[in-house]
């Protein structure tokens, strides 16, 4: 036994010098974790350990233990009302505009519809449009007095139409301008898993005697049903993140954005009102976390009633 330790190659200083320069690679790569460490890891802490106090960003902090979760959800509080503005406008937009996106994926990977590229690009247009432009054109049209759409209205002799001070119809607006917007996006996710649907699969059912709506139902939303899950998870959080569609189109007549009497008011604009506004950091920061634990619940409810099997 001795004699097989002494036999043992002893590493030569080549071999330890070129160890220790396998660590150069992580010099190179360690700029991306300082800057994460600064701008992400810190005030995602930061902001956990503020949520415990109040604080104006500039006097002392002072502990309050989790009064300021406690203010959130008291007496109807703006973040229950937030919650369930997002919960509505989910509900409003996003069976419609998913649907609408399969539809018009499925028309568009037909090999019978002609200028597909034209009309994919039409679709997909409003997603690369600068969401400002896009927010303040509809606030144009819907302008009670002057806005187009009361304009064509009026020659049906239907009368001016309040549509962004009405909580009902401010929520309808602001889910049409959302389902305008990212329509063409979930087009283009369902045309790439379209695109790997076999067409042997549609002759079949074709010979088989089946109908084209047959077809879409039977074999088409079961084999997109992943992306179908991906699409709504998708608007899961853009819908709770909602902030420059509420913040400008539903800002008339008031001066934190939220539409009438708080109808189109997101988390996220709760968040900004509270933080940037009124200089509550604390509650701004319970708020984020809040919202990130609603999410993440969300997340796995979809994940194990929607997902399905692997």
């Amino acid at each position: 036994m001795a004699k097989q330790v002494q036999g043992i190659e002893k590493e030569s200083p080549f071999k330890r010098k070129k160890r220790r320069g396998n660590k150069i690679p992580y010099l190179f790569i360690s700029p991306f974790f300082i800057l994460f460490a600064i701008f992400m890891f810190y005030p995602t802490l930061y902001s956990f350990y503020l949520s415990f106090h109040e604080w104006n960003g500039i006097g002392p902090r002072t502990y309050v233990g989790l009064s300021n979760y406690a203010k959130l959800f008291s007496g109807g509080g703006l973040f229950l009302k937030s919650m369930t503005n997002c919960t509505i406008i989910f509900f409003e937009y996003v069976p419609i505009m998913t649907l609408g996106a399969l539809i018009l994926a499925s028309l568009l990977n037909s090999r019978y519809i002609r200028l597909q590229g034209v009309f994919r690009t039409f679709i997909f247009l409003p997603y690369v449009t600068a969401i400002i432009a896009v927010t303040y054109s509809f606030q144009y049209l819907l302008d009670t007095n002057y806005g187009m759409i009361n304009l064509f209205l009026s020659w049906f002799g239907i009368e001016r139409i309040a549509w962004l001070n009405s909580p009902t119809l401010a929520r309808i607006c602001l889910s049409s301008l959302i389902t305008w917007r990212w329509l063409g996006y979930n087009m283009v996710l369902f045309l790439a898993g379209l695109q790997f649907i076999p067409p042997e699969l549609y002759e079949a059912a074709k010979i088989d005697g089946a109908t084209p709506l047959q077809s879409f139902f039977h074999i088409t939303i079961p084999l997109v049903k992943p992306i179908i899950f991906f699409c709504i998870f998708l608007s899961t959080i853009g819908t709770f993140s909602l902030f420059d569609e509420p913040f400008i189109l539903t800002s008339i007549g008031t001066s934190t954005g939220g539409g009438p009497v708080n109808a189109t008011l997101s988390p996220i604009l709760l968040l900004y009102n509270m933080g940037f506004r009124y200089l509550r950091f604390g509650t701004a920061s319970a708020v984020a976390y809040l919202l990130f634990v609603v999410l993440f619940l969300c997340g796995l409810f979809e994940i194990k009633f929607l997902g399905g099997k692997r």
